[in-house]
């Protein structure tokens, strides 16, 4: 896959590039979708936007990772607590995304400090100014085009309608 010519992909990293963070970029990226399942987008992207920058600048898991997995289950996701079968594979639908991701990525991490280079476990909550040297320095436009052509294929694999 080349997640340089994917849509969802591309809008993802032209989201992040006007100021959306990465995990806001992402549930916008999949707009269309997500509101085709009754999520409407203002309250989807002040719930999501918790997970940029690796869960608010924590540098944990990827918020573009956290955000495929928070479309996927808003697509594909289970909601009876008794049902093991459908828990089961929503989990194994998850750590397919992840370990899609990493491959195409060529990273075998999902976290953002990785990702990143970072060595400090958590960041200043102040996100920092998007200036032409903060992308140079940064990854996070290819992890969000990334992220979102990992969804989009499993999307195109397996149609949740």
């Amino acid at each position: 896959m080349d997640y340089t010519t994917s849509p969802h992909g591309q809008k993802a990293k032209a989201l992040f590039l006007e100021g959306y963070n990465c995990s806001q970029a992402i549930a916008m990226a999949f707009r269309e979708e997500l509101e085709q399942k009754g999520f409407p987008m203002q309250a989807t992207l002040a719930m999501v936007g918790s997970m940029g920058g690796g869960m608010g600048r924590l540098r944990e898991v990827c918020g573009t990772v956290s955000a495929i997995f928070l479309v996927a289950g808003a697509l594909y996701g289970y909601s009876d607590p008794k049902d093991k079968q459908a828990k089961a594979e929503h989990y194994a639908r998850i750590q397919q995304l992840a370990a899609r991701f990493q491959e195409v990525n060529g990273k075998d991490t999902i976290v953002c400090r990785e990702l990143l280079g970072l060595t400090q476990k958590k960041d200043d909550p102040t996100p920092s100014e998007r200036t032409p040297e903060y992308y140079k320095k940064r990854p996070c436009p290819d992890l969000c085009a990334i992220s979102a052509a990992v969804l989009e294929e499993y999307i195109q694999q397996h149609p949740w309608q």
